[in-house]
């Protein structure tokens, strides 16, 4: 397999209180296509801040990354934007849907950015609504939705662009126990259907859903953790 995400001694500091905070402190990582990869660390471990990094939401201080070949560590502002629309879904733990628009608009809406007619918008929306299980829900807004529902349309919405990488970043943070364990079954479906998946979590049974498992400590990788069907494995 090839390298989706290639990160070559990331640094990323802060400057608080007259203090330097090293966020990530020289990280290297590369991570394949159609993985599903787990961050995963104690408050303050630089998970944030990486899964951050890895979504061109934050620029590293310091360092090289590549994202699907291009050279993204160094990208302006309207560069990066055109990355996040293009490359990258998002899945966040607080949804982040418009709750006055429909399940079926609130999924379109990336494709809006990227120029797509109306038509296409709507019939992309719908089949990605479908495939999550909500083609029923098309015209609900989301107060008309339970929380896994909205998860399920925030899905929805992260694929609409075909992105070659989605971040889910606490997905399963605002939801009981067994609709947790159907949106972490959602997104292992949408990793045999190709798509790579990093997720940050704190639960270690979220974290048992990936493939492997990237602990970070005091912003560096501590171990990678690589899980089997019949045992674990560290290295």
């Amino acid at each position: 397999m090839s390298a989706l995400i290639v990160l070559e001694n990331i640094r990323k500091s802060y400057r608080l209180g007259g203090v330097d905070i090293h966020a990530l402190d020289g990280v290297d990582l590369s991570i394949h296509q159609n993985e599903f990869v787990a961050l995963m660390g104690p408050s303050g471990s630089g998970k944030s801040t990486l899964m951050n990094v890895l979504g061109c939401l934050d620029s590293p201080t310091s360092g090289k990354y590549a994202l699907n070949g291009k050279d993204v560590g160094s990208m302006r502002d309207r560069q990066l934007s055109e990355i996040r629309n293009t490359e990258i879904g998002f899945v966040f733990q607080s949804f982040n849907l418009l709750p006055r628009m429909s399940s079926l608009d609130n999924v379109a809406l990336p494709l809006v950015y990227a120029g797509i007619s109306s038509k296409q918008r709507r019939a992309r929306a719908q089949e990605m609504l479908e495939l999550v299980g909500l083609g029923d829900r098309l015209k609900n807004k989301p107060n008309q939705l339970s929380g896994g529902q909205r998860q399920r349309v925030a899905i929805a919405r992260a694929l609409a662009n075909q992105p070659s990488l989605v971040l889910a970043d606490e997905p399963t943070g605002n939801l009981d126990s067994t609709t947790a364990q159907e949106i972490m079954e959602m997104l292992t479906k949408v990793n045999a259907q190709g798509n790579t998946i990093v997720v940050v979590t704190h639960e270690r049974e979220i974290a048992e859903y990936a493939q492997r498992i990237i602990h970070l400590k005091d912003g560096r990788i501590e171990r990678h953790e690589v899980l089997t069907k019949k045992s674990l494995s560290l290295s």
